[in-house]
């Protein structure tokens, strides 16, 4: 049977667990969220300032080219065929200075459909080595079918679309190198007359982009809504093709702004936004930098959690020792209670359950015992004359024969029977009272003499003593002064029931010869009915 003291141990133990639990995994999913919505927030707050760059510079390309669409247009009014060539001069001169007040620029241009003029193609100045912008030769566009949009991009898609268009990355004509390009179509009275743009070079916006890092392993890079990446910091798309670039992870082109991918096996958050030419910036750091921190917080919660458990669980085990202490010394003490030992100590006091408890226990046992004791008087004391009755004759011989079981040499004592003369005459002549008159005198002059021993009445008109101790050893002397005190008794009284005749058998216990008690017991009842002898064939002779 598990102890009170084990199971309020159990069901605290228990309660901190699942309250630590709880905790802790209330603790463990706030620091998650909240560690994630950081890095969250930092992965945005980086690509905010990556699109504020980006855009900026874009937007500087795009303001300089639709400055350089507006004066084309309004140089065109009331210009004629023939004085085409001086308005490529003013154009030519007035793009260069915004090109100057822009950056990273490559390329310039500012072509005239065929359709216009045979003869007058337009200009394209290039900046290859950074030392400044010279004329390159322009290509024949005559030789492509501008209806075709997948040729001549940088002409052909803002001619058909009609609009002003940021082109993705494409390898120029002629130079072999990779731009991107922002163009605007330029009409004159409802006709396309060509395009005016400027291309910027790649690695300029790599730069950029390139600048853009997060913990130890984040990068940033380009692609479109699609998933084809325009620049990546690990992949070389210079050297790609549609069939050797590599699949868009799933999850990267979702609509929200954080997303989360696997990209070559290592799990990755990442936050994009649009950027003003079409693309989308995104930035991206292994999963395992973002989570890294919250997880070892998590871990070192786990092991503060695990150190307060065995913390909390000791001290319970202490408390719980203390409190059930007293219920543990209540048991004991029940149990010795119920196996008819009154002998125990129950100290605590406590203002509390236990101890009005143990208060009332007390009260208990002690009534209890007044009762056992009150129901041993009249279970073993003898109702005329108060000394001990058969029953507890029977008792004192059992304890004699344990203690001669146990070690029979070192036993010694006497047993002395007492039988009252003449008691029916006395009873038959003078009453019964006057016969219980008569059983009370023997019985005081009995326990005058042997007051050390105990006395007990075994039958009507016979009584028996133990001797021990002193009373043992000094046996002879007090069976000689009992014969002196009933003389002397018989001699004081002229009343026939207040003359004590008493006849008396004592015997030693013999450790050779007696097995049992009941054995000196014997003896010394046979000496006893032959002193009763003795003294009848004394009292004919008178």
């Amino acid at each position: 049977m598990h102890s009170l003291r084990t199971r309020i141990t159990f069901l605290t133990v228990c309660v901190i667990v699942i309250a630590l639990t709880i905790v802790t995994l209330l603790s463990a999913l706030f620091i998650r969220n909240s560690a994630r919505l950081e890095s969250d927030q930092l992965l945005l707050l980086l690509c905010e300032t990556g699109e504020r760059n980006l855009d900026y510079y874009f937007n500087s390309v795009q303001k300089s080219v639709e400055k350089v669409s507006s004066f084309v247009e309004s140089d065109l009014k009331g210009v004629e065929p023939a004085q085409l060539e001086k308005h490529i001069d003013r154009v030519g001169r007035y793009f260069e200075e915004m090109v100057y007040k822009t950056n990273g620029v490559l390329t310039y241009y500012y072509r005239i459909d065929p359709a216009i003029s045979d003869s007058v193609k337009g200009f394209w100045y290039t900046n290859l080595d950074g030392d400044g912008f010279v004329p390159h030769a322009v290509t024949d566009i005559t030789r492509y079918d501008t209806r075709d949009t997948s040729k001549l991009v940088w002409f052909t898609v803002p001619k058909y679309t009609g609009r002003s268009i940021w082109l993705p990355p494409y390898i120029t004509d002629n130079l072999d190198m990779r731009v991107i390009s922002y163009n605007v179509p330029i009409y004159w009275k409802d006709q396309f007359v060509g395009v005016v743009g400027i291309e910027i070079d790649y690695t300029t916006m790599a730069e950029q982009v390139e600048s853009l890092r997060l913990y130890n392993n984040g990068y940033a890079f380009l692609s479109d809504a699609e998933g084809e990446i325009f620049y990546h910091p690990r992949i070389d798309v210079t050297q790609l093709t549609p069939e050797t670039m590599p699949e868009v992870p799933e999850g990267i082109l979702s609509d929200s702004t954080f997303v989360r991918y696997t990209f070559e096996g290592v799990w990755k958050r990442a936050a994009w936004l649009p950027l003003s030419n079409g693309m989308r910036l995104i930035v991206s750091v292994p999963a395992s930098e973002t989570d890294g921190d919250w997880q070892r917080l998590i871990l070192e919660i786990l092991s503060v959690s695990a150190v307060v458990l065995v913390v909390m669980s000791v001290f319970t085990l202490y408390y719980t020792g203390h409190i059930t202490k007293p219920l543990h010394e209540l048991t004991e003490a029940a149990e010795r209670l119920n196996k008819g030992n009154y002998d125990f100590a129950l100290e605590y006091s406590g203002d509390d359950e236990v101890g009005r408890l143990t208060t009332t226990f007390k009260r208990l046992a002690d009534h209890m015992k007044d009762h056992i004791n009150d129901l041993n008087k009249r279970v073993y004391i003898d109702a005329l004359t108060s000394v001990k009755n058969k029953g507890a004759f029977a008792a004192a011989i059992e304890v004699l024969q344990a203690q001669m079981d146990k070690d029979k040499a070192q036993l010694a004592f006497a047993v002395g029977v007492f039988d009252c003369d003449d008691l029916k005459s006395v009873n038959d002549q003078y009453g019964h009272e006057k016969g219980d008159a008569y059983l009370k005198t023997a019985c005081r002059l009995i326990c005058r003499v042997f007051q050390h021993s105990p006395v007990f009445r075994i039958s009507g008109d016979e009584f028996a003593v133990i001797l021990q101790n002193d009373d043992y050893r000094n046996r002879a002397a007090l069976i000689r002064q009992f014969r002196e005190a009933c003389a002397a008794a018989c001699a004081a009284t002229g009343n026939r029931w207040e003359q004590v005749h008493i006849s008396m058998g004592v015997a030693d216990f013999d450790p050779q010869g007696d097995q049992y008690v009941i054995d000196t017991v014997r003896r010394a009842d046979e000496s006893m009915y032959a002193d009763k002898q003795v003294r009848k064939q004394a009292r004919e002779r008178t």
